[in-house]
């Protein structure tokens, strides 16, 4: 099949949305299908490039004012038309609704080309904030979100959580949860990397708790810095990532006292991440903004017990009690316990680390890969749908 796959966050950006988008960008060309990306430009003028089996057209951009790091690609109709023409998809996969995803819909659908949109955001997601979204902001959000997706032949949510919140508003069009899917052969348990230990300094002998993502405001990493001034346990919170909130962050751990307690990794390469979760003990994330968590799934599928907290899509990924622990959100005390018991307790840890890989197998790269494949072919049979 030939898949034009279009989203609005893509490398050299960092976060959720470039992860998937590649991954399943090189994951069907390397199941034999001819794909094309569609990305906005790092800076003001784009072009072609080659990834691999993987064709990146990048669309010349402008920045996102309220989310650093994110770019709106530039995408006149016309445009819009000559590159879906000429490429000729069977299905177009939009990953977001913003500048190219609305000129590449439009386009799709005046050409008859089936139109697939995968919903990644949260009212949050447009405004950053470590406070949820005013009502106003977050129903018309959400009214934007359903009225594109409404346009759609089919929509795809990664969790039952994410389709709920979009049915709830009024999603009318056809709709299934579809995970992100991780790579198990990837993330899987091993023997600890003494060389990544060194170059990360992070001291053998001593508990590493491990926290993965972007530091953006709606993350709540200062929820794990509180949490981390709270424990019992002599143990070492390892923040990996960057984002526009790291020196705010940094800030915090000072006037905590958290010197010593605390390592910011900074930007992990993707070739470090594999080796990294197995140098953690726990893995540990506050963020209550979550529709459904690649990183959680990653330590997971590491063998990794998980301390997250009970808000949105996360608890569809950790169980309470079996695979980690929930607290709520914002709770930094109810974090510093949970982290505190697991810390103490060496078999319980590696009872759920096992329940947790056994979770997340569900989620494996191939066979997501396949349910796309699947949804791809129905939509290519039955035409373009309103």
């Amino acid at each position: 099949m030939r898949v034009l796959v279009v989203t609005d966050q893509y490398a050299p950006m960092t976060g959720g949305v470039p992860t998937v988008t590649r991954a399943l960008a090189h994951g069907l060309a390397g199941r034999g299908h001819q794909v094309l990306l569609l990305a906005p430009s790092p800076g003001r003028r784009g072009g072609p490039l080659r990834e691999a089996q993987v064709s990146v057209h990048y669309r010349g951009s402008v920045p996102w004012p309220w989310y650093a790091g994110m770019r709106l690609g530039v995408l006149p109709a016309r445009a819009a038309r000559a590159l879906i023409t000429s490429f000729g998809p069977d299905v177009v996969h939009l990953h977001s609704p913003a500048t190219l995803g609305v000129m590449a819909r439009g386009a799709a659908r005046r050409l008859g080309a089936p139109v697939v949109y995968t919903n990644h955001y949260l009212p949050v997601n447009v405004r950053p904030t470590t406070q949820p979204p005013p009502r106003v902001f977050d129903a018309a959000c959400y009214a934007y979100l359903v009225g594109f997706s409404n346009r759609c032949s089919q929509v795809t949510a990664p969790t039952g959580t994410a389709l709920r919140l979009l049915r709830e508003r009024g999603l009318r069009a056809p709709g299934q949860v579809i995970s992100n899917g991780v790579d198990l052969h990837r993330y899987a348990p091993g023997p600890a990397d003494g060389a990544l230990r060194a170059r990360y300094r992070l001291p053998p002998g001593r508990p590493v708790i491990l926290s993965v993502g972007r530091l953006s405001p709606e993350k709540r990493a200062d929820v794990l810095l509180h949490a981390a001034a709270r424990l019992t346990w002599d143990a070492l919170l390892a923040v990996a990532g960057s984002g526009p909130d790291a020196a705010a962050l940094r800030a915090l751990a000072r006037r905590l006292g958290l010197a010593g307690r605390v390592r910011f990794l900074g930007h992990v390469p993707g070739a470090d991440l594999p080796g990294l979760y197995r140098l953690a003990d726990v893995f540990a994330i506050a963020s209550p903004a979550e529709l459904q968590s690649l990183a959680t799934m990653e330590a997971m599928a590491s063998g990794r017990p998980v301390v997250a907290v009970d808000a949105c899509a996360l608890p569809e990924l950790v169980s309470h009690g079996r695979t980690g622990f929930l607290a709520r959100p914002g709770d930094s005390t109810g974090l510093a316990a949970y982290l505190d018991i697991l810390l103490a307790d060496t078999a319980r840890r590696a009872d759920m680390a096992v329940a947790a890989r056994r979770a997340v197998s569900r989620h494996e790269r191939g066979r997501v890969l396949a349910e796309w494949e699947s949804l791809y072919a129905a939509l290519a049979a039955a035409g373009a749908r309103p």
